[in-house]
């Protein structure tokens, strides 16, 4: 098992995790609600978000904070959820690759996750998220 050192390697992790996601009954109705049958838009998204936190290749040009707390407004995000989604990642990181950017990928979507979490605590007290 290598490490993760491409867009390709960037592109099996995502695809792998959200076949994970998608059959997940945790989390998997969100993404199901949210997104529907038509991944098409959102995983080359991810693709992009990844490849600019892991790879340093700036493609990623979103507001994570903003769309989950537009998420949280639909389908109230909780800490099980987040949880989950962690879970998940690591299982898919741990199955797949083995390496410095592998356990990076894992320290930064937990602390994206804490970051995400507290602004959405935040909106849904109508404090400022900037």
């Amino acid at each position: 098992m290598g490490d993760i050192r491409s867009r390709e390697d960037i592109e099996l992790l995502v695809n792998s995790f959200y076949d994970k996601v998608r059959e997940d009954d945790v989390i998997g109705y969100i993404f199901q609600q949210i997104i529907g049958n038509d991944w098409s838009h959102h995983l080359p998204v991810m693709y992009s978000f990844w490849e600019t936190v892991l790879l340093n290749k700036a493609s990623y040009t979103g507001n994570p904070v903003k769309k989950h707390i537009e998420i949280d407004k639909k389908l109230p995000l909780q800490q099980e959820h987040y949880d989950r989604w962690l879970q998940l990642w690591h299982k898919t990181l741990d199955s797949l690759f083995a390496g410095e950017v592998a356990e990076t990928a894992k320290i930064r979507a937990a602390a994206m996750m804490q970051l995400i979490d507290m602004k959405v605590q935040w909106a849904r007290e109508g404090k400022s998220i900037l």
